[in-house]
């Protein structure tokens, strides 16, 4: 039989491996890609901050182009697409929808905000 104490001497190393999975998760940040626009165009994260930007495009295929950190997507009607980010400089840097879509394609674009 084993004792309580045993049972919690066995429990806390795999305690420690579950902590440390949520700690390091990343933080999931949905974004609509419309004509003409994203919702939200203004994203707020932490230099060093893993997040995952999660698009979804509802009318047209959109793009998604974030020069400064090399990022670029294609979007595609009702198809959650996926970016993975890490930003190591603090700073607001610019992102834009590079596929065109029609007149007002100019103004879809908006900003990321990086924190220290």
């Amino acid at each position: 039989m084993i004792t309580n104490k045993r049972r919690l001497l066995l429990a806390a190393p795999l305690a420690l491996v579950v902590l440390a999975q949520a700690k390091t998760k990343e933080r999931v940040i949905k974004i609509e890609a419309r004509k003409f626009r994203y919702q939200p165009n203004v994203i707020e994260v932490k230099k060093g901050e893993a997040v995952v930007l999660e698009f979804t495009a509802v009318d047209f295929p959109h793009g998604f182009s974030l020069p400064e950190f090399q990022l670029r997507a294609d979007l595609m009607i009702d198809k959650p697409v996926r970016v993975s980010l890490k930003p190591d400089r603090v700073g607001r840097f610019g992102f834009l929808c590079d596929n065109f879509c029609g007149s007002g394609h100019e103004e879809m674009a908006g900003t990321l905000i990086v924190k220290d």
